[in-house]
């Protein structure tokens, strides 16, 4: 709206709707809402953004003669003569109140001329409580799956969710998956990775690698299922499949020698052949055999090894190919499930001995020469014409016996299974 040089409305002018009640906006704009006066106002604004009183003086350090004219006209009297210019808010507090500008004050102008103003404190609480709230998915999950506890507070603590989900209201919503699908698990019977999503979060996509989804919802799974922590394709396939989500039925294998149940495993039994037994096998139509002791080892050549020299005779051995995979675990659970005990071996060194730590959290097993005691043995057996490498890795515990970790730690020699061959081989041919 066009003004005249004293204020009021030129001819013809349509006039502006006060929105205030109790502040004359009109006014308002001609004495404090002018450009020259930008500065004092947003120094008034931020006080109030912080919760702090309108007291005492502002000042703006190099002021235009326009500047210096608009306090003028505003407090009715020059400033002062100095290099900077000051303002006592008190003063520009009066002049609002005593013209009826704003007879509420100074708060009440800004507020008008620049929008509500909501503290710095206020905004902090409220944006705490909305934080709070996103995280209410978890409590509810906690109260249905106590289990879930300590992972719940992980999540809480680490601040993962919410650098996935950047806002509140997308963390609720990201949780609110997450909660839904670790309801549902363990998935038994096992079922496809994509139909579990599509039933229970909507999408068959929504658990596809990547996604915030599958990424916290893996990590629940971990604390749901104890599986070890990994990265890459074959661990988090393996990863799902710990809890009956079958992301590739036919990748994840086991390799067995002399298992019987089925005419195939007792054809390739009778030849002393080993079998390759896939996770779809194992799960789609668990396979009806049992044995009262099988051995496990941790190395392929171990298991060829055995099969080229004992053949039929060989006593029932399972190899893990390193980590534990989904149908290794699937298996060596169905055979524990069967009244089947289980003796392990592997490589002493850090990473096999974090394998046979993993493999004891999902089923008991007892050592297959595999103690301090042996250790120490294989050690002494080392011959000169093969120098063992030396001990690298983090060191871990060994639950099945304390003093193994502790031996390693004092020799720092690594003895791979390969090396343990004649023993174990040994071992077989006078079966259980």
């Amino acid at each position: 709206m066009e003004l005249t040089h004293d204020g009021h409305a030129a001819h013809g002018a349509v006039p502006e709707r006060v929105t205030h009640a109790t502040v004359d906006v009109l006014r308002l704009r001609r004495l404090l809402g002018v450009p020259e006066l930008e500065w004092l106002v947003e120094r008034v604004r931020g006080r109030l953004v912080a919760g702090q009183p309108l007291t005492g003086a502002v000042s703006l350090a190099t002021p235009t003669p326009g500047q210096r004219c608009a306090v003028e006209r505003l407090l009715a009297r020059p400033p002062g003569g100095g290099r900077s210019l000051a303002v006592r808010l008190e003063a520009v507090d009066a002049v609002l109140r005593r013209s009826g500008i704003s007879p509420d004050g100074l708060a009440a102008a800004v507020t008008a001329l620049t929008g509500p103003v909501t503290p710095l404190a206020q905004a902090r609480a409220a944006e705490e409580a909305a934080w709070d709230r996103a995280y209410t998915p978890l409590d509810a999950l906690v109260r249905d799956r106590p289990e879930l506890a300590a992972w719940a507070a992980r999540v809480r603590a680490d601040g993962l969710a919410r650098r996935l989900g950047r806002t509140p209201h997308s963390v609720h919503t990201l949780l609110t998956a997450v909660c839904a699908a670790l309801r549902e698990l363990p998935a038994d019977p096992a079922v496809s990775l994509a139909a579990f999503a599509a039933r229970v979060l909507g999408s068959a996509h929504a658990l596809d690698d990547g996604t915030p989804e599958a990424t916290l919802t893996l990590s629940g799974i971990r604390a749901l299922t104890g599986f070890a922590d990994g990265s890459g394709t074959e661990w988090r396939r393996d990863a799902w499949a710990s809890a009956g989500l079958l992301k590739d039925e036919l990748s994840s294998t086991v390799l067995a020698l002399n298992l019987r149940g089925t005419p195939a495993l007792d054809w390739l039994a009778e030849e002393g052949e080993p079998a390759v037994l896939t996770l779809r096998q194992l799960i789609r139509r668990p396979l009806p055999v049992s044995a009262p002791m099988v051995r496990i080892c941790e190395n392929p050549t171990v298991l060829t090894a055995a099969a080229d020299a004992l053949g039929p005779a060989c006593p029932p051995l399972i190899c893990l190919q390193g980590q534990p995979s989904a149908a290794a675990l699937a298996l060596l659970r169905h055979l524990h499930g069967n009244g089947s005990t289980f003796r392990y071996h592997g490589d002493f060194d850090w990473g096999g001995l974090r394998i046979a730590g993993a493999l004891l959290r999902r089923v008991p097993w007892q050592p297959w020469r595999y103690t301090a005691a042996d250790y120490r043995r294989a050690l002494t057996a080392i011959g000169p014409e093969l120098p063992p490498g030396p001990l690298t890795g983090v060191p871990t515990w060994t639950p099945w016996d304390p003093d193994l970790a502790d031996a390693l730690a004092e020799a720092g020699i690594r003895v791979e299974e390969e090396r343990e061959l004649g023993l174990l081989l040994s071992d077989l041919r006078r079966r259980p």
